[in-house]
């Protein structure tokens, strides 16, 4: 009976390390951006400066390094949930929990995904989904800024996808 539980908490303290890291890398992945240049700056051979135009470049790298961020702590509690999965000691009870996990965790990423695309769909500049157990966040990019319309048309595609209400759904502009 020990072992069940020792089992348990290990795909729990899993989860929760996988959706500490998630966070993390997002928040940490806002405050890293580099203003000091300009994407696309050169200077010529005579000396003047040429700038290439860039749709909000900065903001691409960020959605870009959300993504990353988000594959690459799913892609660490995948690997560790099927290490958990191939354990010979493991018992039932914990080899399905760890299953179950698995399930949420592509689920997740296929609905993050889904939204993505329906947000941009919607003419929105880029978008992020981040999907935990218990909320949701989006976060957009949207030339005009979002009001309260935006944010209501995001809410709705949210609660479509998902069974997430809307007091669980969080809905943020990228600076």
């Amino acid at each position: 009976m020990k072992q069940v539980w020792k089992k348990r908490a290990v795909a729990a303290t899993v989860l929760v390390f996988v959706g500490a890291a998630v966070y993390l890398n997002w928040r940490y992945a806002d405050n890293v951006a580099d203003t000091s240049k300009v994407l696309g700056q050169s200077t010529l051979v005579s000396g003047q400066d040429e700038t290439v135009e860039q749709t909000q470049g900065t903001e691409n790298d960020y959605f870009a390094t959300a993504r990353l961020s988000r594959k690459q702590a799913r892609d660490n509690a995948i690997s560790m949930l099927k290490e958990a999965e191939t354990d010979e000691n493991a018992e039932q009870s914990v080899l399905n929990e760890a299953s179950e996990t698995l399930q949420v965790l592509a689920s997740y990423t296929v609905a993050e995904a889904q939204i993505e695309s329906l947000v941009t769909a919607k003419g929105y500049a880029d978008c992020v989904a981040f999907m935990g157990q218990d909320s949701i966040s989006v976060v957009v990019s949207d030339a005009d800024g979002l009001d309260a319309t935006d944010v209501a048309k995001i809410k709705d595609i949210v609660i479509s996808e998902t069974e997430y209400t809307p007091d669980q759904i969080k809905i943020m502009e990228a600076n």
